[in-house]
């Protein structure tokens, strides 16, 4: 079980990483239209097997987040021209050449039916199907690849869209459900080998263990705090159990002011009563003094 969830908090930590070293802002719009849209993505990924952020990304890149003429006027979200086959509803609008047909929805949900269909069927966009679901990196480029987009940076602006507003998310199984009850998750960190995300104001014991998957007083046991502890923001969290000594590289620590044998502790992932025996101290012995040395080993 721990095997399983590690696996999924080294992904949910690879994904969330870029957004956090990207250092873009999120857009309102942009995100009001996620949430609006994506149920109807994860369905359309179930039924045809394009994955939700790539029908998500392409929404919000074609459409304008839902604000551009085409999708306001004929519910067009995915800029899909007529092409020979098509016998429904049509719109004229200039794009690569003047006075160019595309076709028109009576609701979004159509476009993004068509959109499944038009994927699917289309001979040129069949070696993507070969793809894993959640490789969303190679559907974009794949994309580029099979001509559906002119602009040379296609591929890299969808990436950049999945990536920031976290899309890639609703590829996994459970996605839809885990992003609706968490739509601001924690970012996991990896550090001295182990997963820890950093608390924020109001954060309790059973709301991090529900975020991921982890009994309450498994969170509270693995950061070594009592029942009635309250975060105040800025800790620590561990989300497993810490080592008994540092991981290799980290041999001795000098003390700085305001340390605490907890806080460093939790700085390195080594258990408490571990740090007072490697120092032949007790537990109710202070920490060192500011300049002495603390052994990790």
């Amino acid at each position: 079980m721990m095997k399983r969830l590690r696996y999924f908090f080294v992904w949910l930590l690879l994904g969330l990483a870029v957004v956090s070293a990207s250092g873009q802002r999120r857009n309102k719009a942009y995100e009001d239209y996620i949430h609006k849209y994506r149920k109807i993505a994860v369905d359309e990924m179930k039924r045809y097997h394009v994955p939700a952020s790539i029908t998500l990304a392409q929404g919000l890149l074609e459409s304008g987040a839902g604000r551009s003429q085409l999708a306001r006027k004929s519910n067009n979200h995915f800029g899909i021209k007529c092409g020979r086959y098509w016998d429904g509803r049509t719109v004229r609008a200039d794009d690569d050449a003047p006075d160019e047909c595309f076709r028109a929805y009576r609701h979004p949900k159509d476009s993004y039916r068509d959109h499944s269909k038009f994927l699917r069927g289309g001979s040129r966009y069949a070696s993507l199907f070969k793809l894993k679901i959640t490789d969303y990196k190679g559907w974009a480029r794949g994309l580029k690849k099979a001509g559906y987009a002119t602009d040379p940076r296609y591929a890299s602006r969808l990436i950049n869209l999945i990536e920031l507003y976290d899309l890639h998310q609703y590829d996994r199984e459970g996605g839809l459900e885990w992003m609706e009850e968490f739509p601001n998750p924690h970012q996991p960190y990896l550090a001295n080998d182990l997963l820890y995300v950093i608390a924020r104001e109001g954060d309790t014991f059973k709301s991090i263990g529900r975020e991921f998957d982890i009994r309450k007083k498994n969170v509270r046991k693995y950061n070594e705090l009592p029942k009635g502890y309250e975060f105040q923001g800025g800790e620590i969290v561990y989300l497993e159990e810490k080592h008994k000594r540092a991981v290799d590289g980290f041999i001795s620590y000098t003390v700085r002011p305001g340390d605490s044998m907890y806080s460093i502790a939790q700085k390195f992932g080594v258990k408490l009563a571990n740090l007072y025996r490697l120092n032949g101290m007790d537990e109710d012995d202070g920490v060192p003094g500011v300049g002495e040395i603390v052994w990790l080993q």
